[in-house]
């Protein structure tokens, strides 16, 4: 048996697929409208090695004080 395609909220009963469906298209349309944000500063590579580029690498495996 298959669940009921329909959510009863109050008394009034909606279609899942539909309500799926416009929260699509609602989501395209903000998409749409909402402006593109420029980068307040030019991005840049991170050339740091892969260990050192988060805080746990660093914590991990210091090179901060290698003497090599």
């Amino acid at each position: 048996m298959r669940p009921p395609d329909t959510l009863v909220i109050d008394g009034h009963a909606f279609s899942w697929r539909r309500l799926c469906q416009l929260r699509r298209q609602q989501v395209e349309a903000w998409r749409e409208l909402r402006p593109d944000q420029l980068a307040l500063f030019d991005l840049k590579d991170d050339a740091r090695p892969k260990p050192e580029r988060s805080a746990a690498g660093r914590y991990r495996e210091p090179s901060l004080l290698d003497l090599s």
